[in-house]
């Protein structure tokens, strides 16, 4: 099989940079340039430092679309649709966008959730990549709103790391104020609610309760745990044996008989999900590494998909462990 060529616009953030770590191994896969505009010229080691030895790429101001593929959209949020409105991208480019812009599918972008619609993504050509909160909460939510379980309010509480903040600095990500430090932000306003929201209907359309969202700020750098509960009528074994059976044909993501902690994804592109009953409530631990499968590994994972890859392509990645 001939190689997919991908550009990455936006290589110097912290999605950028995941992605070149997974793409320069990935067996199918030629990097045809990395865009930086304030990073331009320079080796790519040099903002990335541990791929000093592993990539003699450089940053391009230059953006050759015809000799891609694939191009994945690294910018902040907003830029995407301003990207796309003021370049002209080749018909025969497929687009995986990781901003916030085309979530709820607009300007023919598929939701990009392979847990939620692998069969449609892989014959989109634009993808809009989920964000990271919204990815573990989903993820925790989708067998119950599969079978229409979800008849009261959604309670849930979830940490990330400052890395889920990008790389520019702001008083809230600066290391002398996040060390030992934790913070509540954008308490039942957050962004990702619109696209949980969107996905919890498209399995269960009556779906009208509220999602009581309260994010953290963790004082670790990469990580996402959300916490979720809502009312189950059905004991420990019927939950679980939902759940597994949901997620039996999707390699990603697994419900664990045993306790879960951060380190057991970081680095990866897995979810683990545990359960526990408690009166009348489920509660859903979720947790997965924000920047892989909340983010450039699960980029790399709709592109597997839209390419007729196999989906774990590039993307057997080790933890930490501790």
């Amino acid at each position: 099989m001939q190689k997919i060529r991908v550009g990455i616009i936006g290589g110097a953030g912290y999605t950028g940079g995941e992605l070149l770590r997974i793409l320069i191994n990935h067996p199918q896969v030629e990097i045809a340039f990395v865009n930086s505009q304030s990073q331009a010229g320079k080796p790519v080691y040099a903002t990335h430092k541990d791929l000093i030895g592993e990539t003699d790429l450089v940053f391009s101001e230059l953006m050759p679309f015809v000799k891609s593929d694939l191009i994945f959209l690294c910018s902040g949020h907003g830029q995407s649709l301003k990207f796309l409105n003021e370049n002209i991208i080749p018909e025969s480019v497929k687009i995986i966008d990781l901003s916030t812009d085309f979530r709820d599918e607009s300007n023919g972008f598929v939701y990009g959730l392979p847990e939620l619609q692998k069969e449609k993504i892989k014959t989109a050509t634009k993808i809009a990549n989920p964000g990271c909160f919204a990815t573990s909460i989903e993820l925790a939510l989708l067998p119950l709103a599969d079978s229409g379980l979800i008849q009261d309010d959604i309670h849930v509480s979830a940490i990330t790391g400052s890395t889920g903040a990008g790389q520019s600095l702001s008083p809230t990500s600066h290391f002398s104020w996040r060390n030992n430090n934790i913070s509540i932000y954008k308490a039942f306003t957050h962004q990702h609610l619109k696209e949980i929201t969107q996905s919890v209907k498209s399995l269960q359309a009556d779906f009208s309760n509220a999602i009581n969202f309260i994010p953290y700020r963790g004082n670790f750098t990469r990580g996402i745990m959300a916490n979720v509960y809502t009312k189950f009528n059905g004991d420990i074994s019927e939950a679980q044996n939902l759940y597994k059976e949901f997620y039996k044909n999707h390699p990603f993501t697994h419900v664990s008989d045993i306790e879960i902690d951060l380190k057991m994804v970081l680095n990866t592109n897995k979810c683990l999900i545990q359960l526990q009953k408690n009166g009348d409530n489920l509660l859903i631990t979720s947790i997965i590494d924000n920047l892989t499968k909340g983010a450039s590994g699960q980029a790399v994972q709709n592109m597997n998909l839209i390419f007729g890859l196999e989906e774990k392509t590039g993307l057997a990645l080790k933890t930490i462990g501790f």
